[in-house]
């Protein structure tokens, strides 16, 4: 699986250098940065722009890709024993994944679930998380329902974001958690919002539509660790 960019990359040198199986440069680096590479002992390729671009499918590699193990994903019944879970429910622009995994990882939550969707394209959502998928644990669930009623046989209380929920500030957070958003227009899925707890808000000082999913995600991932 080849990632891409310069960060992505040093991040991975930094933190997983056990993923990575060979390093691949479009561009001459400077003497330190070069020599860091070199320090890894992993094999190192020369590629012109036209190959780094074909491997990066015409995104901005910044001259660094890595071909590294393919991800895996965990499975959701290891993070039962957590207090705080994020579930996407039928999100799969992989953009917003990312982000939101990035933002979940940042702010403490212990796991994320896409729940809803039979895979996700792993070199974009990585991609998109900043390399935060390889720290925070991911998994795939295609059966959204099936999945919340596991959770709440696990002691979780179920909080969906609602437009008409309670304003996050003021809803009563348990201490076993789930955070569960749907995707930007069609939100969660009717018959998986009859099975929530409590469906909570961001309040608007304006009138609109809505928030960007990862936005959503970011103001209510913070509250609700600091409820």
């Amino acid at each position: 699986m080849i990632v891409y960019g310069k960060q992505i990359c040093k991040f991975l040198m930094a933190r997983h250098p056990e993923l990575i199986q060979r390093i691949l440069l479009a561009k001459e680096l400077p003497k330190k940065e070069f020599g860091d590479v070199m320090k890894l002992r992993k094999p190192v390729e020369r590629v012109d722009g036209k190959k780094a671009q074909a491997l990066a499918r015409g995104g901005n590699h910044q001259g660094w890709l890595c071909d590294v193990l393919p991800y895996r994903y965990a499975d959701y019944r290891t993070m039962t024993e957590s207090r705080f879970l994020v579930v996407l429910a039928g999100v799969t622009d992989v953009g917003n994944i990312g982000a939101v995994v990035r933002t979940a990882y940042a702010l403490g939550a212990d796991g994320l679930i896409a729940a809803g969707v039979k895979q996700i394209a792993s070199e974009g959502a990585i991609r998109a998380s900043a390399g935060a998928m390889f720290d925070l644990p991911v998994a795939v669930v295609p059966n959204l329902l099936d999945l919340l009623n596991e959770l709440k046989l696990a002691g979780f209380t179920l909080y969906g974001a609602g437009m008409e929920g309670t304003p996050i500030q003021e809803a009563q957070i348990e201490p076993k958690r789930v955070l569960v958003l749907g995707s930007e227009g069609a939100g969660i899925p009717r018959r998986a919002m009859e099975k929530m707890d409590e469906v909570v808000s961001v309040e608007m000082v304006r009138p609109f539509d809505s928030l960007n999913v990862s936005a959503a995600a970011a103001i209510l991932i913070y509250r609700m660790m600091h409820a």
